[in-house]
């Protein structure tokens, strides 16, 4: 079997998402993701001009080998941009050989440790009220964890949190030139407690509440939010530092035992190894799309795994359907799982990759489609042209340009 062509789809069925196609002389065909949010078109030149011309005429059943020349041969390795490319070929490969083999992918990585998938879903509100009603709203979709942000009192837009202008509109984060956001550090850590407070008061004690600081804190700031929040039990609290830094966490770790949940935003196991090996988290968080593919994330697992730490993979609407599938595969495989994240995505996305993968209970199932279990509808797909949009920015109070 060799690869005979090798296409990128940039589709908008709500939102920008861009799809790897690889055909085969043989028949099958497989999809990979690339999606990076705000940077869609970066990655598209990178696999239509540097990518694809290197696959063609490749056995796609050599999926290790290629990737370790697509990462090594290009010299200039990692950032989010080489490693999404070379996410979706790795997924794509992967995608051939289980519809060669005819088998559902996590049959391929071994098999299945668990019978479903266990989920989280986004709540949240612009303040504490509407954030209540928001958990009830995922308590009803069959959600049994839930992760909580709310507003902070005196700040017009915060991220994570659904806005509306003042007619009521909602203000989208996604849009052709960044939101401005604005920020209050202390506002937010007086804010942070009140809410698990609220929550907990209204739910009780054994729902898992997640919450997520989006990088915006210092380590000693992190490390007081953490211990405030003990009290109330957070399943984690996730991105509470710039995790660039590994050694901060030591600060953090000796101070809550708050667990901690990082990784959304790195490429490689090399941007993990102090947190991991010194045991300093609790959660790896990358998104298969975001680090290489199933090949490298199933490694960082097995690293994990060796120091009591699980996966808990990035599963925001900007992963495709394609990145999904494919994380959810890997989840019902792998021994340390802990959590998937799931907001799921419109109708109109759903139309256009149709998925095997379920959703019941707060739980995901991939399926028994041989593959992944994922087939882009390329005429719908086409119906709905790349929209140029961008991530919000964030600035503090002074105009600074701060973490959001």
């Amino acid at each position: 079997m060799k690869i005979v062509d090798a296409t990128v789809v940039v589709t908008s069925p709500g939102r920008n998402f861009v799809t790897l196609r690889v055909t085969t002389d043989e028949g099958p065909t497989g999809l990979g993701d690339a999606t990076l949010n705000g940077r869609e078109l970066a990655v598209v030149s990178y696999l239509s001009d540097h990518v694809i011309p290197l696959l063609i005429g490749l056995d796609p059943h050599r999926v290790e080998d290629t990737w370790q020349s697509l990462y090594r041969g290009a010299y200039w390795r990692r950032g989010p941009v080489t490693m999404a490319a070379v996410a979706a070929v790795d997924v794509a490969l992967w995608d051939i050989k289980g519809k060669a083999a005819g088998l559902p992918l996590y049959q391929l990585l071994g098999g299945a440790s668990r019978d479903r998938v266990r989920t989280y879903g986004h709540a949240n509100g612009k303040d504490i009220p509407e954030l209540l009603d928001s958990v009830r709203a995922r308590l009803a979709e069959g959600y049994q964890a839930v992760r909580v942000q709310s507003g902070v009192p005196g700040l017009k837009a915060v991220y994570g949190v659904h806005t509306t202008h003042e007619d009521g509109s909602p203000v989208l984060h996604q849009q052709a030139r960044p939101l401005v956001e604005d920020w209050d550090t202390d506002a937010y850590l007086r804010h942070a407690p009140a809410v698990f407070e609220a929550v907990r008061a209204e739910f009780g004690e054994e729902l898992p509440l997640l919450h997520d600081a989006h990088h915006r804190l210092t380590p000693v700031q992190a490390a007081r939010l953490g211990k405030d929040l003990e009290p109330y039990r957070p399943f984690w609290l996730e991105d509470c530092t710039p995790a660039e830094n590994q050694e901060a966490f030591r600060l953090i770790r000796r101070h809550t035992t708050t667990p901690l949940a990082v990784g959304e935003v790195f490429n490689t196991v090399h941007d993990y190894q102090t947190l991991i090996t010194e045991q300093l988290i609790d959660y790896v968080r990358s998104a298969v799309t975001h680090f290489g593919g199933i090949t490298p994330l199933r490694k960082l697992a097995d690293l994990a795994a060796l120091h009591q730490i699980k996966t808990a993979p990035h599963g925001p609407q900007d992963i495709s359907p394609v990145g999904m599938a494919a994380a959810v595969h890997l989840d019902l495989a792998v021994h340390n799982f802990g959590i998937q994240e799931y907001a799921g995505h419109e109708p109109l996305t759903d139309e256009v990759f149709r998925h095997a993968y379920t959703f019941t209970d707060g739980h995901l199932h991939p399926g028994e489609a041989p593959g992944i279990g994922v087939e882009l509808d390329t005429k719908a797909a086409a119906a709905h042209p790349y929209d140029a949009a961008y991530l919000p920015v964030n600035r503090l109070q002074d105009g600074t340009v701060h973490d959001w």
